[in-house]
């Protein structure tokens, strides 16, 4: 798959990532106790794709170039997921992920943070219907404002994904694991560029099994982990 970015090349698996880019992250590596299965693996609808692998795709449609899931190492299915997934991508092992959902970002972020990264569009696994054009007003709002975040809105209610600018990397690193990415964005409240967006999904989080019915109008069903 080929970026328009400047400096942009063919990504080929094993390649490394050193070309001018937002990479994607989907944050993959929670327990899913509430929901009873692992939701990066349920499928979004009857006979529709996986959670992660829509979501990986939306990404890359949107103009991300490339895709980190971060995962707990044990998990091997869904390694074994984002291996078979039609776009660029790779699992990224977060062995700390008991300490939380900032943990993950840090994770991704780590494994995105070489010359050339811009910043980095960040998305939780569960909010699997958001679309690529969604992505894309995020990436040209980013690319035309210079914010140090750009975070999507529905009807005022603000949702993911999250673009965090390189300069606010640091600030994450710092960030306090039991606040998580929420200090950063509140420090930087003021300068935060909020996009609307006409998709629902931006703010559609899937956590527990009603909430899968009343998106998809049935139980997530047996099978998963």
């Amino acid at each position: 798959m080929r970026s328009s970015r400047p400096g942009s090349r063919v990504f080929t698996r094993g390649t490394p990532y050193n070309f001018e880019m937002i990479p994607g992250v989907i944050l993959a590596a929670g327990r899913s106790t509430r929901m009873g299965r692992a939701k990066p693996l349920l499928p979004c609808g009857p006979d529709g794709e996986s959670f992660v692998r829509r979501l990986a795709r939306a990404l890359c449609e949107g103009g991300v170039p490339h895709v980190l899931v971060v995962g707990r190492p044990e998990d091997h299915a869904l390694r074994d997921e984002v291996a078979a997934l039609p776009v660029p991508a790779r699992f990224v092992e977060n062995p700390g992920a008991d300490a939380g959902q900032l943990s993950s970002v840090l994770a991704g972020l780590d494994a995105a943070d070489v010359p050339g990264t811009r910043g980095l569009l960040v998305t939780p696994v569960d909010a699997p219907l958001v679309t690529a054009g969604t992505v894309a007003a995020l990436l040209a709002a980013f690319a035309s404002t210079g914010a140090p975040i750009v975070r999507a809105v529905y009807r005022g209610t603000h949702g993911h994904p999250v673009v965090f600018s390189r300069d606010v990397f640091d600030s994450l690193r710092r960030a306090d694991p039991n606040v998580g990415a929420k200090a950063v964005l509140r420090a930087h409240e003021g300068a935060i560029r909020n996009v609307e967006v006409d998709d629902a999904g931006v703010v559609a989080d899937v956590d527990t099994p009603d909430d899968y019915r009343a998106l998809f109008g049935r139980g997530p069903g047996a099978g998963g982990e």
